[in-house]
């Protein structure tokens, strides 16, 4: 029997228990299985156990849901998934654009036999506005998801504050929730969150119920209040980008930087959840981790140490530096792209991301600039982060 058929002899199950999800694809040289199966032998002995997870009320959803949700956008195996369920983690995002719509599919695939047990939530595609095209999106989701409803579908609020205000859009959410394909309504943020969490903080009618937002240490202390705001307006509020780019680290220690900014964000008591990408079963144990988990004096200096590790890289993206940009580039749109290439170490998230931006406001537009004027509040080096996209994206 070669290699090969040794490692898919093995459980499935038991195989992904090794953190290395996703290399079923791949052919494994004799080192690597040999050092794959030594750490197996290893984690068998030491039988990982999942905390009891801990649950909060998701605004006026009135959803019970773990602190700790799955952010599914990464994750290329549907047992991983499966997992989490297994063990108390009960809400998974994804999206329709994730890897072209095949993440929904994943996430289906593991939603068998869990769908009563799991709060869904999924993404309409940024560039949709009619009626027509976001039902026809929503349904589409349906399919790949093989469920019958979603129980929270949301808009990206990025490419336009504006956009969870349009009359037509919300009559799409409106007829979608009257023939049962959808139980919530919600929006996603990353750029301007502070100007949009306010916005869904003051709207009167309540037409959404959940925000997912980028939210994490280095967040302005604005933001912490307009989400205390959303939160008090009964709004369910959701964390994502809790670990500024996630970007790979040699902490010393048992605890990990990503863990520690997970746990900052779970103590406040207006973040519902947070929804941090899980690519295996490495990824899920240490985020699962964290639950229950107070956030001590350690934690606090391995996010201040962490924080200077990254600060040539991380762009927190409020898009102030945009309104010094002669040329209108969506600066923080190609920092969030370079993000995912980066941090995420995912080139086909990064890419799918850059071509959202507007043609013309992408980093090749710097090329007529004889020297950069934008400034970063933060310092970063703004004409090298562009450098870098033109290289990476074209």
């Amino acid at each position: 029997m070669n290699q090969w058929k040794k490692l898919t002899a093995m459980n499935r199950r038991e195989f992904l228990k090794i953190g290395l999800a996703g290399t079923t694809s791949t052919v494994l040289g004799a080192s690597v299985l040999a050092d794959a199966l030594q750490v197996y032998a290893q984690e068998k002995a030491e039988s990982f156990r999942y905390p009891a997870p801990v649950y909060r009320t998701l605004g006026r959803t009135g959803l019970k849901v773990a602190v700790v949700g799955f952010g599914a956008m990464l994750t290329p195996e549907p047992e991983v998934i499966r997992v989490a369920f297994e063990n108390g983690i009960n809400y998974v995002n994804t999206a329709r654009k994730y890897m072209s719509g095949k993440n929904e599919e994943i996430v289906g695939k593991a939603l068998q036999g869990w769908r009563d047990k799991v709060v869904v939530a999924t993404k309409i595609q940024t560039e949709l506005n009619s009626k027509e095209a976001i039902i026809r999106d929503v349904e589409a989701s349906l399919k790949a998801l093989r469920t019958d409803h979603i129980d929270i579908i949301q808009l990206d609020a990025n490419a336009d504050p504006g956009r969870p205000f349009r009359p037509e859009l919300r009559e799409a959410f409106d007829r979608l929730k009257q023939q049962g394909k959808v139980r919530f309504c919600g929006v996603t943020v990353h750029k301007d969150a502070l100007g949009v969490v306010n916005a869904l903080a003051d709207d009167k009618s309540r037409f959404f119920d959940t925000v997912l937002v980028a939210y994490n240490f280095k967040s302005p202390t604005e933001l912490t209040g307009a989400i205390a705001r959303a939160a008090k307006a009964g709004l369910g509020v959701i964390a994502m980008k809790t670990q500024i780019g996630g970007y790979a680290t040699t902490a010393p220690g048992a605890a990990t930087p990503h863990q520690a900014a997970l746990k900052w964000v779970l103590q406040n008591p207006d973040i519902t959840l947070a929804v941090p990408g899980m690519k295996d079963l490495t990824e899920l144990r240490q985020d699962a981790a964290v639950m229950g988990m107070p956030l001590l004096a350690g934690d606090r200096r391995l996010l201040q140490s962490y924080a200077a590790a990254v600060r040539p890289y991380y762009c927190a993206l409020c898009g102030a530096c945009e309104g010094s940009c002669p040329r209108g580039v969506e600066i923080s749109g190609v920092n969030r792209s370079l993000m995912y290439a980066e941090g995420y170490r995912s080139h086909q998230l990064a890419l799918a991301t850059y071509r959202e931006i507007p043609a013309g406001a992408g980093a090749a537009a710097c090329l007529g600039c004889a020297e950069c004027v934008a400034r970063c509040d933060r310092g970063l080096d703004i004409s090298a982060k562009m450098e870098r996209a033109r290289q990476l994206f074209g």
